[in-house]
């Protein structure tokens, strides 16, 4: 799939003033919506440029994974200053992690609102490329305010009708009116998508991707049935099955397979990617940061394989390309790095090829069973639940009567690392399932001792993160910060 970095200078700003844009972008390029969208290659290309946000170390390169770094799994490490607010619920409305990854949210938005503007008028369109198309955008812009609201609540919302209007300075909308308006971005997404694709096109979301994410948003949602419908959508069809083997998701020549339900397309030397080099560790090209914490390593059962693939541990033999070399706990703060986000070339260097995976349906399954469990009663999630642990391993015991429990258990080890554990402790919090609190109150330690003190997580203050303070007062007024933040 061709990628670009592109930027229609005229009407992609999400501007909360007529004077000042949220996002802080340079142009790249020329063109304006008077010179574009003229023509099928165009759109093709818009469309590439939707999903090359993907890349941008400030987005899903780095800064949305560090909003996991909350959870019981994983300790900051690295040199951020600001992930230490993040991590132990001391933050700010003036935290730059907090501001980071907004403007990319809303720039994938707004490329998202000029696409679904301006493709319906393209003239001489083949039409399953303007459906493909107009599917992927309406995809993508759920996708960046399902990150949004999960990450801040209530944010402003803004689609195709305001930029015809010119109208952009809006309040928050409650996480109702969200929340429905990415139901009807993905419904439309999947019937206008394909089913899947060749080669030649893997990285495109299909129809198996918008039901994926809407399984995940009718969880959160609290609508059980209809997460059970649409997470069956997924696990029932062929095209969207399970890799035969957990490392093949993250193994470069098997990294784009079926499972894959949204990833992000890099390749060494096209499409660079900050996240491998973030997880790895530092003595061998990488910075450092994400790092597994003990509790995390001990929760794998004995022969479980995805510890292997998961985890770097003392006196691991390491392949990095022109060597294989120990791992030493010494490398790390806590005594492990995460394993299955690092690869080398084979003349040494990291190796960008590897995929970012942002929805497998290994996930779906698990949310699925989730589903079923809480509306149906231990046991009823069992089937999905074993499917996952069978692909792990034939060694893993089946789970019989499971609760949520088991769900718990799958669900930390299958995703580790993979921005899902804070959220989902968030989730069953909220569902009296956990108490969030209490489980965050445990210091994080690592070989010498404490790395992370004991941390109060207030309720309901902690469920969402402060507004960007600059973004505030850009508004004039109009865009009011979360409860207290204030």
């Amino acid at each position: 799939m061709k990628k670009i970095n592109i930027w229609f200078a005229a009407t992609l700003l999400l501007g909360f003033t007529a004077c000042n844009s949220v996002l802080d972008v340079k142009p790249k390029g020329s063109y304006t919506t008077g010179n574009y969208w003229r023509n099928q290659a165009d759109v093709i290309d818009g469309i590439s440029g939707i999903y090359n946000i993907l890349l941008e170390e400030d987005f899903t390169g780095h800064a949305e994974f560090t909003f996991d770094i909350c959870s019981d799994d994983e300790f900051r490490a690295g040199d951020h200053a600001e992930d230490a607010a993040i991590e132990t619920f001391t933050y700010d409305a003036g935290n730059p992690q907090v501001n980071f990854s907004w403007k990319w949210k809303y720039e994938m938005i707004n490329r998202a609102n000029n696409a679904l503007t301006y493709i319906p008028n393209v003239p001489g369109m083949d039409a399953a490329i303007r459906d493909r198309s107009l599917g992927e955008a309406h995809f993508l812009r759920a996708f960046a305010y399902w990150r949004l609201t999960l990450i801040y609540g209530e944010v402003p919302m803004v689609t195709e009708e305001d930029v015809k209007k010119g109208a952009y300075n809006h309040p928050k909308a409650t996480v109702e009116a969200l929340r429905t308006q990415i139901e009807a971005d993905l419904l439309k997404a999947a019937e206008l998508l394909p089913a899947k694709y060749d080669e030649s096109q893997a990285g495109r979301v299909h129809k198996g991707s918008a039901w994926g994410l809407l399984t995940k948003l009718y969880l959160y949602w609290d609508k059980l049935d209809k997460a059970i419908e649409f997470g069956s959508k997924v696990v029932g069809n062929n095209d969207y099955r399970l890799a035969a083997n957990y490392a093949d998701n993250f193994t470069t020549a098997t990294s784009n397979n079926p499972e894959m339900l949204f990833n992000i397309q890099t390749m060494d030397g096209w499409g660079y990617s900050d996240f491998t080099t973030y997880h790895t560790p530092r003595e061998w090209g990488g910075w450092n940061f994400h790092q597994p914490l003990k509790e995390l390593v001990n929760e794998f059962e004995p022969n479980d394989p995805r510890k292997a693939v998961s985890v770097m541990q003392d006196g691991d033999m390491i392949n990095v390309g022109n060597d294989v070399k120990r791992y030493n706990a010494s490398m790390s703060n806590t005594g492990y790095h995460f394993r299955k986000f690092t690869n080398w070339k084979s003349n040494g260097g990291l190796d960008y090829s590897l995929k970012t995976p942002l929805l497998r349906t290994a996930d779906i399954y698990l949310l699925l069973a989730e589903a079923k469990i809480r509306k149906n009663g231990a046991g009823a999630g069992d089937a999905e639940i074993n499917a996952v642990r069978r692909r792990a391993s034939v060694l893993l015991p089946p789970v019989v009567g499971g609760g949520m429990a088991a769900v718990i258990h799958e669900r930390r080890v299958e995703l580790s690392g993979e921005n899902e554990r804070h959220q989902d402790l968030m989730r069953w919090d909220k569902a009296g399932i956990v108490n969030i609190a209490a489980m965050y109150s445990k210091p994080k330690t690592g070989p010498a001792g404490v790395l992370v003190p004991a941390r109060t997580f207030q309720k309901p203050k902690h469920y969402y993160f402060p507004l960007p303070q600059a973004e505030v007062d850009r508004s004039r007024g109009v865009l009011e910060q979360n409860p207290n933040y204030k």
